[in-house]
């Protein structure tokens, strides 16, 4: 069985997909919408997400189930691991799997996250302390950052994000 359901954010209609395992996605979609079908599961995954946009959590408590290889299951693992409010490099992740020569490897996997917020690639910035890519587009990844205390090093300038939300909706659509 298959679930699906969407989120109106901050930061704009957020996908929520779930097997009966758990959350199997949870992207930034845009206007092409699938078919509203529920479960106590996807359910659980809006209250939380509402709750982490309105200050009210940190931490999720949800049963993921993400679809990928051995090795992004482990990026994604070490994701997990980034606590609220901090950052972290992708040198940092490769050290966490004792493989630092698997930085590149290690963006790859971290730009096929498949469950955005709750595994959270947004902490995942460049070794200078810069903002880096971000599936979901970096006008996100710095409001995310923002929202969870963090300062910003070089955050990008007002022109760059102007309107930028809603042209870039569509962006994770490739995750589908």
């Amino acid at each position: 069985m298959h679930f699906v359901d969407y989120l109106e954010s901050p930061l704009g209609t957020i996908e929520i997909q779930a097997s009966v395992q758990g959350i199997t996605q949870v992207i930034f979609c845009g206007n092409q919408q699938k078919p509203i079908c529920t479960s106590d599961i996807t359910d659980s995954c809006k209250q939380q997400l509402s709750q982490y946009f309105n200050q009210q959590r940190r931490d999720f408590d949800l049963p993921l189930a993400p679809q990928g290889s051995q090795f992004q299951q482990a990026i994604w693992g070490c994701l997990s691991q980034i606590p609220f409010g901090t950052t972290r490099s992708y040198l940092d992740l490769a050290k966490m799997i004792n493989n630092v020569k698997a930085v590149r490897a290690v963006g790859g996997a971290n730009g096929r996250n498949p469950i955005s917020i709750i595994v959270p690639c947004h902490r995942v910035i460049g070794s200078s302390g810069k903002l880096t890519g971000y599936a979901g587009g970096i006008e996100r990844k710095l409001w995310l950052l923002k929202h969870e205390g963090v300062a910003v090093k070089q955050p990008p300038n007002k022109e760059q994000l102007k309107n930028v939300i809603a042209s870039r909706q569509d962006k994770t659509q490739f995750l589908t």
